[in-house]
Order: structure tokens, then sequence, then C-alpha cells
């Protein structure tokens, strides 16, 4: 274990991790990104994987603000009392 990593630990309170669970996590992290899923190697850094996985969070990100201004582009194109402008509402809230 890294000098670091057992500094904190005894800063914490004594709650531990050990590298084993951070490797099964690392593994299950892995699993969810799809561009590491789909990679046939098993053998990727963990560090590699959190990169990824940031950037991943950040193209989710992008999206999510692409379809709202969408929406709300949608929105103002629709009558205000209609019931697909509800709808939209309701996406937006």
């Amino acid at each position: 274990m890294s000098s670091r990593r057992s500094r904190s630990s005894r800063q914490s309170g004594g709650s531990r991790i050990t590298d084993e669970q951070i490797a099964d996590l690392v593994s299950k992290l892995q699993l969810l990104i799809p561009e590491s899923h789909t990679r046939r190697s098993n053998k990727v850094s963990a560090s590699k994987v959190l990169q990824e996985t940031c950037n991943y969070i950040r193209s989710l990100h992008r999206e999510v603000e692409d379809l709202s201004d969408r929406l709300s582009v949608l929105l103002e194109s629709t009558e205000s009392d209609s019931d697909q402008a509800a709808i939209i509402r309701s996406l937006l809230m």
C-alpha cells in the first residue's frame, strides 16, 4: 500500500480500503463505461479507467445540455397551454 494511502486511511479514522477492493471497484466502473466495456483487454490502469469515466460523464453532461436546449426551443414554438407544452415543461424541471 502506498504511503499516501496509508497516511490518509489513518487520518480518516481507520476506515481502510484495500488494493483488492480498489481493483474490484475499478473493474466495475470499467464495465459501466461504453468505451472501456467494448475493449478486449482487461488490463487497463486505474488512472486510465478514471480518465475515461470523467470523459464519459462530461459527454453525458453535454448531451443533457443539448437535449435541454432542444426542448427549450421546442417549448418556445408550442402553444403555452397545450398538452405538449406541459409535457415539455415537466421534462425541463
